[in-house]
């Protein structure tokens, strides 16, 4: 999906949440709007933008200097971390969080997403779509799809073989798959490229091309193919590990809507699926707001740092109404997404 038609998705969702005059959500959006909550923040987005190249920038330096060493190997961690502070950046951009301008935000997400990260924006942006307009839903949220795990017993019951044997112990190995991650995250943006429209394909396969054949290009120029695969191998590791790190909290293990059921109405279907990870400045840093998980479904196009400023409203306009509002600690909040993991994966032990 283009990232000008995610920016439209997005902040068509946030218009249908108010669309109806007596919505519950109505009232909370009127709030948001007059505390200015909805407005943009693109100079704190550029100054985090700019520290954060600048940032990757001294990194990259470092591996130069250091060269043919393996000293150079604890750069990968660094350089995991600021990799994955450019993926917030993308993601952002993907909700036009940064700028109304739907090229302006394309070019950030073409940018941060392809060219850095050699990740496609535009698969990633089509998936993530889909995700907030039914999180949790398992017919079409596609982050609870089968794949290398399974997120219900009745998905779990079909699995057979070796996929049988992972359902059936997905949970102590989650974290360990997810050293796979950013390995992963770069094959499917290729395997999406067929997807695409021919000139946005030809972009988009331009930018990720190029994103490789300069990763390796610094790697093998200053140290033995050897060291290069290694520090890639251990750099992609942390990343992968680092971005699960920061997505698992969000869902998993959170109220999953029937498919034949009633259709929730906008701040059911955000709140009651999502959770939120309690915690201060640092823990900001390191989930890149989406700690504050619930307010970003509520209001997807929302700056980052006013996810924060948003939450006591919402937190009160949910007690108003009597709707659950769940918010935990960040280490509470893996072992309930791992615990459902668990039970999952019961019936087949």
């Amino acid at each position: 999906m283009p990232q000008a038609t995610a920016t439209l998705a997005a902040a068509e969702r946030t218009r249908d949440g108010a669309r109806s005059p007596g919505s519950d959500f109505a009232p909370l959006l009127r709030d948001a709007k007059a505390q200015g909550l909805l407005e943009r923040r693109t100079g704190w987005y550029a100054a985090g933008i700019t520290v954060n190249l600048l940032a990757l920038a001294a990194v990259v330096t470092g591996i130069v200097l250091l060269g043919n060493t393996w000293w150079v190997l604890p750069l990968a961690l660094p350089l995991a971390l600021l990799w994955a502070r450019t993926a917030f950046v993308g993601h952002d951009a993907g909700h036009a969080q940064i700028t109304g301008n739907r090229k302006v935000s394309r070019v950030i997400g073409l940018f941060h997403g392809n060219l850095l990260l050699g990740m496609n924006e535009a698969w990633w942006n089509d998936k993530h779509v889909r995700h907030h307009a039914n999180p949790n839903h398992i017919d079409k949220d596609p982050d609870v799809g089968v794949g290398a795990l399974v997120w219900t017993q009745k998905q779990a019951a079909q699995r057979e073989g070796f996929a049988r044997w992972l359902t059936r112990n997905q949970a102590r190995l989650f974290f360990p798959m997810l050293l796979l991650e950013g390995i992963a995250l770069k094959v499917s943006g290729f395997q999406y490229l067929k997807r695409q429209p021919l000139r946005e394909r030809a972009l988009s396969a331009f930018l990720l091309t190029a994103h490789l054949g300069l990763y390796a290009t610094l790697l093998l120029t200053v140290m033995s193919p050897g060291k290069a695969v290694v520090f890639a191998l251990v750099h992609h590791a942390l990343f992968g590990l680092h971005l699960g790190m920061a997505f698992a909290p969000n869902h998993k293990g959170m109220e999953m809507p029937d498919p034949d059921g009633d259709r929730w109405d906008h701040l059911r279907r955000q709140v009651l699926t999502s959770r939120n990870v309690r915690g201060a400045v640092l823990t900001d840093w390191f989930l890149g707001g989406l700690n504050y998980q619930i307010e970003h479904h509520l209001f997807p196009s929302m700056p980052r740092p006013h996810l924060r400023l948003v939450q006591p409203l919402v937190k009160a306009h949910c007690e108003a109404i009597g709707l659950p509002y769940t918010e935990t600690g960040l280490v509470e909040s893996y072992r309930q997404a791992l615990t459902h993991m668990h039970e999952v994966g019961a019936p087949l032990r």
